[in-house]
């Protein structure tokens, strides 16, 4: 059998694991509090509900020791993980040790063998890259709708967290687009060739303009008078009566020519057309609505997990209506929270929160920016026009215990360097620290008597793959 098939038979295992669970006990579900993790555990709770299985749930944003030792303490039998667990499968097998774990996740684990008592449903165990063919809530899909057929009506579910996951580049892979396929063929999902603008659905066409960084628009990006200048020269008006257009208010025509626009501004790039691309729509969502474009549909539980409302978005995932009126009034609290990150960081750039070396930055805003935060402002600055083409950034802030979360990014928009592995090389030897994430996105968490001695091992490490890069 090829790894897919060994994947598909390792799934049914899976889902025999779960049917030896005791059917009147309640389950304890943990999961991450990212636009993945929480279409994750949307799914997973879809297919408690459909079996009238009781249990109790959580949203962390890094599993840790701590958070197994509460686990261990509480009286629950059995506890299943959702794209959270795999790097911390040692320490689930010691410190859970007297219940039945299932942990569903597409990270790169730390082992792949299951034990006694917790089984692991992963692609990584057959070599497939989870980062990049599956995301977390594509693993509990793939589980669920092998448990519950039914599960298969929430296949779009999958798929937007695998765009919150940044798996989508140009097209799927493999795993992910069968459950592409399953979303559109069961009506929920579809695909179009547009232009990949973030808000279109939602912002006047020239603050869409105005805040595209990816792709960025020379003489655009960045620059409301920049984009209405731009629209009027194509003989698009970005007013419609009394109101201000949106992309759906174009004509054809308009469309058109607001397309060669685009590419002409970016002939210098390094691929202008990269504008171009797919656009994913809910069909089932009303019209202009900001959870019609699965990308906005995942900046949206990625802002209720990051303002520590993850059960509105879990209830946005299952179509409560009541919860998605106060999921958007958090998304409106999570972008104030971004424009006073970057406030500060304007701020503060050159001040001693902000140490600057040849190839990489190291921000440490301590209490002055949220934790959950940290990691977006060094997202937006990665792909802004403020540093130069691969530096690292990497941000730092406290957490309520005095310990500080941390980020890392590469400005640049073809990035293949494994920042995982990155976090790896910084944290290995520092007692106490915990790297984890992904290729282009990774982050750790160090104890508060660690930071100096961490932060003195950053700069080094950075400095040392910077002056590489340049050798190379």
């Amino acid at each position: 059998m090829d790894s897919y098939e060994l994947l598909k038979e390792d799934t049914k295992k899976a889902v025999d694991f779960f049917n030896s669970f005791d059917k009147n006990a309640p389950i304890r579900l943990i999961s991450h509090l990212d636009a993945d993790g929480i279409s994750a555990a949307s799914l997973m709770v879809k297919c408690l509900n459909n079996a009238n299985r009781r249990y109790s749930i959580s949203i962390v944003q890094q599993l840790n020791k701590e958070v197994l030792e509460q686990v261990a303490l509480e009286p629950y039998k059995y506890v299943i993980f959702t794209d959270i667990g795999a790097g911390m499968l040692d320490s689930i097998k010691a410190v859970l040790k007297g219940k039945e774990v299932l942990v569903l996740d597409h990270h790169d684990p730390e082992l792949t063998q299951d034990g006694e008592n917790v089984f692991m449903l992963n692609p990584h165990k057959f070599g497939i890259d989870g980062g990049i063919e599956v995301s977390g809530a594509g693993v509990v899909y793939l589980f669920a709708s092998c448990l519950d057929e039914r599960i298969k009506d929430y296949a779009h579910i999958a798929i937007i967290g695998a765009i919150g996951d940044l798996q989508e580049s140009g097209g799927f892979s493999k795993i992910n687009r069968e459950i592409l396929a399953e979303a559109v063929s069961r009506g929920k999902l579809k695909v179009i060739k547009g232009l990949r603008l973030f808000g279109a659905q939602t912002k006047p066409l020239h603050k869409v303009l105005e805040y595209c960084t990816d792709p960025y628009i020379p003489g655009v990006s960045g620059s409301e008078s920049g984009a209405i200048q731009f629209l009027s020269s194509l003989g698009i008006y970005p007013k419609n009566g009394k109101g201000w257009k949106k992309v759906g208010h174009l004509t054809e025509e308009e469309m058109q020519r607001l397309v060669a626009g685009v590419i002409m501004k970016r002939l210098n790039e390094k691929d202008p057309e990269d504008v171009l691309g797919n656009v994913y729509i809910l069909k089932e969502e009303s019209h202009e609505s900001p959870t019609k474009d699965a990308r906005e549909f995942a900046t949206l539980l990625n802002a209720c997990g990051r303002m520590g409302k993850a059960s509105l978005g879990i209830g946005v995932c299952l179509g409560d209506e009541k919860m998605k009126e106060r999921a958007l009034k958090s998304m409106l609290e999570y972008k104030k929270q971004i424009v006073n990150a970057m406030r500060w960081y304007e701020s503060k750039k050159d001040s001693e929160f902000v140490t600057k070396g040849k190839g990489f930055m190291i921000i440490n805003a301590q209490n002055e920016v949220m934790h959950t935060i940290i990691g977006t402002l060094a997202s937006i600055l990665s792909k802004s026009n403020e540093l130069p083409d691969n530096t690292y950034i990497l941000s730092m802030a406290k957490l309520v215990d005095g310990n500080s979360k941390v980020s890392i990014r590469k400005s640049g928009r073809n990035n293949e360097e494994d920042l995982k592995g990155v976090m790896g090389r910084i944290v290995a030897g520092i007692e106490g620290c915990e790297a984890g994430g992904h290729q282009n996105a990774a982050g750790a968490l160090v104890p508060m008597d660690r930071e100096e001695e961490f932060v003195a091992r950053a700069k080094e490490i950075l400095a040392s793959l910077a002056m590489e890069e340049k050798v190379v």
